[in-house]
């Protein structure tokens, strides 16, 4: 699951236990901890993986090239002759996996470093002298058309291209903070001044990479990324924990930590938001939204630190702290634009990120919304909570309120527990199968709704976009293969159809270190894959909704079909299921939506925008600098009009049941969260649409009526 809370999903499977233990034979004797782990993991990945790749010479070549491509990312640090004297090892990773002397990791590293140094002593040089930027040429930063150097003299000049550009983005950061100022003003900086100050800047930043690359990375952590290149080359979702980042693991999971409630991921260099959990100080601030990168760190008022060469664990590191001290993130937005956002650190609240509903007056029709933003489950305790049991809640609550219809909301539901989102699918259908799961073996097991009590049978609709995934595929997948409701959001859901575990290695004891702990760490395993009840896999193609809403990050390559690993959709038999037929006819609500979409001017400025984003993708840059900043400009404006046109639109009208305001006027804090939350939904376009979809339902219902 994409969810922190995916090991409950485990229970459906076949294997028990905590601990899986695998035979290591024919390692180097005697074997060093690397090739212990790297055997272990192999004959790990090769046992029990859902669908193993073959572990041989072509494997291996894959292996080399992605590695190399982990290491130098940017492809400015080896030179071509580096790859070719390399090439010795393409064709023999496969055989170090299965016990062979283990030697290419030790050899690349060497020579890593080596070259890592290099740059390290003429970078500087490259930033002795001001740039101009009024000269016709650009930079390639796309890695995937990216070369390496020819030799020496041409790695330098990517070298400096890409300093220049570095330079360019700061440069033109501070003409836009001085054009806010008066010219008299005395803070006034020339132009001279200010790219001298951004030369400076970037030389700070790529001092502070090099010196972390030299002197604080250690080999293992090179060699656990060579190990993570090979798990998830399996697929993505399979990935290797060393004992440090098992520990850090498993402390997300629990919960117990202070910080802003956002997870990061690391993207070509930058440091990205990845997720945010609802009702945490990230998601209070209404200022941070996913992808976001984030330039800089501060503690209070004291100088933030800057995070260009950092990795995203280490950014971490940073951001949590005490709880009730301050955080400051400075953030470069979608559009180019700088913002710094303050907030407090505070533990993880787990009920605000529980199920919570409202009601959506649109005419005369009164519209119940559910926002779930997760398939949790708390297994550690009998009465946790659980995620198919709040939802129930919030159904009833709405029902008592007498609403038209109701509205799941699951944008951005990275998934969870699956035992939940089948008893939750049971809530809108009688009985039946809700999803297929098939092992490695090929053996499908069905798992049902067996209650044949439908706790809610009117209109129903399930938004969702990029983000959603795994359960929430499920669910969305289950509702539309029954036809029990309208699936609306983006062209398709995420893709992830499959099913991890978390497996401690544990090596045979001949092969254990002398005076060295046991613990080497933990593979996190696909073991099982999901299927719809239809018989196609969520895999890969996601879910496609009934009715598609433009989406300004349909562009960006986020689902799992954008990874070359991702396992392949495939389907199998379908399960035995009666598909009920609606009341209302699909495709007439469909063209209502249609033409709603089309003259509505925030979905029009939202399809410009994800036009621009999608060029900005081809990461060619101009290093003219009239150029760049016509391009950030027009993206910034891109990004105001639809900001705009937010503000300047009706907002929905939207209410907080009277039981969850009775429930928390005691806690005036969770009060005003809640107020805020309503007010957000209140400005969402997409709800809006929604609304008016479930009252094209709900009036073609009437007409057949002949009400």
């Amino acid at each position: 699951m994409l969810s922190k809370r995916s090991i409950p999903v485990l229970l459906v499977l076949l294997l028990t236990g905590s601990l899986i233990a695998f035979n290591s034979s024919g390692l180097n004797n005697p074997p060093d901890k690397y090739a212990i782990i790297f055997r272990e993991v192999t004959e790990m990945l090769e046992q029990a993986h859902f669908n193993p790749k073959k572990v041989d010479d072509q494997f291996s070549m894959y292996i080399f090239k992605k590695y190399m491509e982990a290491l130098d990312p940017d492809k400015n640090i080896f030179i071509q002759t580096d790859i070719k004297d390399l090439k010795k090892f393409e064709t023999s990773i496969d055989d170090e996996m299965h016990g062979s002397d283990f030697k290419f990791f030790y050899f690349i590293d060497q020579l890593y470093m080596k070259r890592v140094k290099e740059v390290n002593g003429f970078y500087a040089e490259l930033l002795s002298t001001p740039f101009q930027f009024n000269t016709a040429e650009t930079v390639l930063l796309d890695p995937d058309k990216l070369e390496y150097p020819k030799n020496e003299s041409a790695r330098k000049d990517v070298w400096r291209k890409r300093l220049k550009f570095l330079t360019m983005e700061r440069f033109s950061d501070l003409l836009d903070q001085r054009n806010l100022l008066k010219t008299t003003d005395s803070a006034y900086k020339s132009d001279v001044i200010l790219e001298q100050e951004s030369r400076t800047k970037v030389r700070q930043i790529i001092s502070r990479n090099f010196e972390r690359l030299i002197n604080k990375t250690k080999p293992e952590e090179r060699f656990n990324m060579l190990v993570n290149v090979i798990t998830e080359t399996m697929d993505p979702h399979t990935t290797f924990f060393p004992p440090v980042e098992k520990r850090s693991f498993d402390e997300q999971m629990s919960g117990r930590f202070y910080g802003i409630g956002a997870s990061l991921k690391d993207d070509e260099g930058a440091i990205r938001i990845n997720t945010i959990v609802a009702g945490l100080p990230a998601w209070k601030s209404q200022q941070i939204t996913v992808g976001d990168q984030v330039l800089k760190v501060g503690q209070g008022s004291t100088e933030p630190v800057d995070l260009a060469g950092f990795e995203s664990t280490e950014a971490v590191k940073l951001i949590r702290g005490k709880k009730g001290t301050e955080v400051r993130l400075t953030l470069k937005k979608s559009d180019g634009s700088i913002k710094i956002v303050s907030m407090i650190r505070d533990e993880v609240v787990l009920d605000e990120t529980y199920a919570k509903s409202a009601i959506v007056e649109q005419g005369d029709k009164k519209i119940g919304y559910i926002y779930l933003p997760e398939f949790y489950a708390d297994w550690e305790r009998p009465n946790g909570a659980r995620c198919s049991q709040d939802v129930a809640k919030e159904i009833i609550k709405l029902k008592d309120q007498s609403v038209d219809g109701i509205i799941m909301d699951l944008r951005n539901n990275g998934g969870g527990s699956l035992y939940d989102v089948v008893q939750m699918v049971g809530f809108f259908i009688p009985d039946g199968p809700v999803v297929q799961v098939k092992d490695r073996e090929g053996n499908p097991t069905i798992l049902r709704d067996r209650d044949r009590s439908v706790l809610y049978d009117g209109p129903l609709a399930v938004m969702v976009n990029e983000f959603s995934a795994s359960a929430s595929e499920i669910f969305a997948a289950a509702i539309q293969d029954y036809g029990r409701g309208v699936i609306i959001g983006s062209t398709s859901t995420y893709g992830k159809g499959t099913v991890q575990r978390n497996i401690e290695l544990q090596p045979a004891a001949s092969t254990q270190l002398a005076g060295e702990s046991p613990e080497l760490g933990t593979v996190k395993l696909t073991l099982q894959k999901f299927y719809r009840i239809n018989g196609g896999s969520t895999q890969l193609r996601g879910v496609t909704p009934n009715i598609i809403l433009p989406d300004q990050y349909e562009s960006l390559k986020y689902r799992e079909k954008d990874n070359p690993d991702a396992l392949p959709w495939d389907e199998i038999s379908k399960a035995y299921y009666i598909h009920s037929t609606p009341s209302y006819d699909l495709d007439v609500v469909k063209q209502k939506s249609l033409q709603r979409v089309e003259s509505n001017t925030s979905f029009k400025a939202i399809k410009e925008t994800s036009l621009l984003i999608e060029k900005s993708n081809e990461k060619v840059y101009s290093l003219q600098l009239s150029k760049y900043r016509e391009d950030q400009k027009n993206m910034r404006d891109a990004f105001k009009k639809i900001d705009q046109m937010s503000k300047d639109s009706k907002p929905l009208k939207v209410d907080m049941l009277a039981l969850d305001a009775a429930k928390l006027a005691t806690d005036n804090d969770k009060l005003e969260r809640r107020k805020q939350w309503v007010g957000n939904l209140s400005k969402d376009i997409y709800i809006n649409e929604t609304c008016m979809i479930i009252s094209d339902m709900l009036k073609q219902v009437l007409l057949v009526k002949g009400n």
